[in-house]
């Protein structure tokens, strides 16, 4: 019995063309049909700048140069094909040519080899499809333009995620595939432009402080306490060494602050907004950490929620919803009954909540989205990536 299935599986695996005669480069026959299929319809949109090689490989049939292109295609797919990705945090996934060839000499399928660097993320299939379906050159291309940023992502991106799309106005959480939060959001102005990354959310802050930062300080708050000395009482803001709110308060000193108004460097004292529902940062933030200081939050700055471009901040991320965002998540994401959670809300006072399931947040950058629906989104270029972008090919 045991020999009549091993046979079975002999026969069917040289019928598909994995088992038998390899060419001198190590190619099934299989595989170079299979291969040769998604080329003709570029099925990953990866042959990019790789087009003469293509045709050199389609007419010709030689395998060294298939495997070459193999290798292009496959890194293609895994960095993709634009020219300038300045803006964009780079996630870079080493492609391996003897990797690839080792894999082809043990006889995977093609799909099997480019299945790790295929993107995760819905929006790749999606606006491939988009792609295929308009005749109109314009959209064609700003469509392309997205498949390419989709490529960039941070790998492992998986079905559940937090997306803020920067050119949408707009955050969604997205539960295995599918949107269960959305909400309007406040991204950086152009010259503060909202940072492309990811990272993953770690925890809540209930009624946050405001540690202003020494560019904001030097740039906005010195100026305006210099001319107004009501201006720091008026607006919660508190001085101290250092951001530390429980440290020893220091008097503003005007001589003092007069020599770090502009310019760059540390201010040797902090400015500190205390907890309030004028504070900048709202009653909540939901914090990613990372370099950039970037954040989620509350705003009282409710009436920017109104207008349809709405690129006013620094850079963090305001939302529309934030009390909704933070019944959502504290449900969903922490170990803290949601009662609880609102009594430490109501008390003004600072609180962090723990995030015990993990959830990605990537910051976007897609001037063409489908929708759950199905429905192809054309945003515009709040920061004129579409313009500064080219294509490698």
């Amino acid at each position: 019995m045991k020999i009549r299935v091993v046979l079975t599986i002999f026969f069917v695996l040289i019928l598909s063309g994995c088992v038998g005669p390899k060419d001198a480069s190590g190619w099934h026959s299989s595989q170079k049909s299979e291969f040769l299929k998604i080329l003709k319809q570029d099925k990953y949109m990866s042959i990019c700048e790789q087009q003469a090689l293509y045709q050199k490989v389609r007419s010709s049939g030689n395998t060294q140069l298939m495997t070459k292109l193999l290798v292009e295609y496959t890194d293609n797919l895994a960095n993709g094909c634009l020219l300038n990705t300045e803006g964009f945090t780079a996630y870079k996934q080493k492609v391996s040519a003897s990797d690839i060839q080792r894999k082809l000499h043990a006889g995977q399928s093609i799909e099997q080899i480019l299945r790790p660097y295929v993107p995760e993320y819905r929006q790749f299939s999606a606006l491939i499809k988009a792609y295929h379906s308009t005749n109109d050159p314009k959209l064609k291309h700003k469509i392309r333009l997205n498949i390419e940023r989709v490529k960039l992502m941070k790998p492992g991106l998986g079905k559940t995620y937090a997306l803020v799309n920067i050119p949408e106005f707009k955050v969604r959480v997205i539960e295995k595939d599918r949107t269960a939060v959305k909400m309007k959001v406040v991204v950086g102005k152009p010259k503060n432009q909202t940072p492309i990354f990811s990272e993953e959310l770690k925890y809540i802050v209930l009624n946050p402080t405001w540690n202003v930062p020494d560019s904001i300080a030097r740039n906005e708050i010195i100026p305006k306490a210099l001319k107004n000395s009501g201006y720091l009482k008026s607006h919660r803001l508190v001085v101290r060494k250092d951001y530390n709110l429980d440290s020893p308060a220091q008097s503003f000193n005007p001589s003092l602050a007069k020599n770090y108004v502009g310019g760059e460097g540390p201010v040797p004292f902090k400015f500190i907004e205390i907890p309030s529902n004028r504070n900048a940062l709202g009653r909540v933030k939901f914090i990613f950490p990372n370099h950039h200081s970037v954040y989620m939050h509350d705003t009282p700055a409710k009436s920017l929620f109104k207008r349809k471009t709405r690129a006013f901040s620094h850079g963090c991320v305001r939302l529309e919803k934030p009390q909704y965002m933070l019944e959502y998540l504290s449900k969903n994401y922490t170990a803290h009954d949601y009662e609880d959670v609102m009594k430490k809300y109501n008390s003004m006072k600072t609180h962090y909540l723990k995030i015990v399931k993990r959830l990605p947040v990537h910051t976007t950058y897609l001037t063409t989205y489908v929708d759950d629906e199905g429905r192809l989104i054309s945003l515009g270029d709040i920061y004129k990536f579409d313009k500064i972008q080219q294509l490698n090919f």
